[in-house]
């Protein structure tokens, strides 16, 4: 944005513009399809076509912007479920609300699939905040006896992604993926053996 880049805070109209552009354009990729026009995701957040060029110069702009606010948004959950549930529960409801997160990027992947520039850097550094998310999770949980000490962080992120990839394409693949969670954290309880 002009603002920041000038060391100005932006204002508060153009925050609201931007998120507002954010949230409609993640409705329209789902609605729609990869191909909706920035003039539709503009049209539908009510602005004129210049807002949304001046936050969003290009198309793959704004679709990274709809996947970066949901990495950016689970991550900084965890650190709110800490602040406000004992370790293990944060952790199971994290879990949970990954499963929110599969099902935006299912909504979303054909707009990523169709960025000009690839998705290797975006996909890098949603990476990284993901593992400091589970991995702050799982230490704490550990730390506080609610889960097995031999727990890694991203063995739970392999099984949440097949859980949710295996059965991603059917009905009621989250309520599905939603229970397994239920019985993966029964199974990580410090009582329970693992074997």
């Amino acid at each position: 944005m002009k603002a920041e880049a000038e060391g100005r805070k932006p204002r508060a109209d153009a925050l609201r513009n931007r998120e507002r552009l954010i949230d409609v354009a993640k409705l329209a990729f789902a609605e729609v399809g990869p191909n909706v026009s920035l003039e539709e995701i503009a049209r539908r957040a009510e602005v004129g076509i210049g807002t949304l060029y001046r936050h969003f110069p290009t198309r793959d702009d704004i679709i990274a912007a709809v996947y970066r606010r949901e990495v950016t948004q689970l991550a900084d959950a965890a650190k709110r479920l800490l602040d406000t549930r004992p370790a293990g529960d944060a952790l199971h409801e994290w879990l949970r609300l990954f499963v929110d997160y599969i099902a935006t990027k299912k909504v979303i992947a054909p707009a990523l699939a169709s960025m000009a520039g690839g998705t290797s850097a975006l996909y890098e550094s949603s990476i990284d905040l993901m593992k400091g998310a589970i991995a702050d999770l799982v230490e704490r949980a550990i730390a506080a006896g609610d889960i097995r000490p031999d727990v890694e962080p991203f063995d739970l992120v392999q099984a949440l992604g097949s859980f949710a990839m295996g059965v991603s394409t059917s009905p009621g693949w989250e309520t599905r993926t939603l229970r397994l969670i239920d019985i993966l954290m029964d199974g990580l309880r410090s009582g329970s053996s693992g074997r």
